[in-house]
């Protein structure tokens, strides 16, 4: 608290201690833990939906939606057994990342499928079809391979 109030580090947020130009994408795997960073943050930055969107999204165990310093993070809640199992996570640092795969099955399982997807082709399916048990989801499972397969 000492060098927050001289300034030296920044305190955006109770509990939060920060130093000058810190990572966005730290910020949020630190807001809430365990948590990482999924969908629609990672689906655009890999090409695999064309509308941006300047939040940070992810999965957590809870739904909130917190501002800092003009940066919003939602935060997504799916079952633990899902966002403990760390299948198709990247860990950099204190950052962890859905692989684009990992962000596709995310938001196909929270929006029940009412997502589109302007470029599939990035995706990895056979990495998809190792991920996708791990939601034990029929439904969703037939979503997915409706979406590669075409209507039937």
């Amino acid at each position: 608290m000492y060098y927050a109030r001289k300034g030296t580090l920044g305190n955006p947020r109770k509990g939060v201690y920060t130093k000058p130009g810190y990572s966005e994408q730290e910020m949020a795997c630190a807001l809430f833990k365990p948590s990482y960073i999924s969908m629609e943050y990672i689906l655009s930055r890999t090409g695999i939906t064309f509308q941006y969107s300047g939040d940070i999204t992810c999965i957590s165990y809870q739904n909130r939606t917190i501002e800092v310093d003009g940066k919003r993070y939602v935060f997504r809640r799916i079952n633990p057994i899902i966002w403990t199992n760390m299948l198709g996570i990247e860990q950099r640092d204190n950052i962890a990342l859905a692989t684009p795969e990992r962000a596709f099955l995310d938001m196909m399982y929270l929006s029940a499928g009412q997502c589109y997807f302007d470029n599939l082709h990035p995706l990895d399916k056979r990495m998809i079809r190792q991920i996708l048990p791990m939601y034990n989801s029929p439904t969703l499972t037939k979503r997915v391979e409706a979406l590669f397969n075409g209507p039937k």
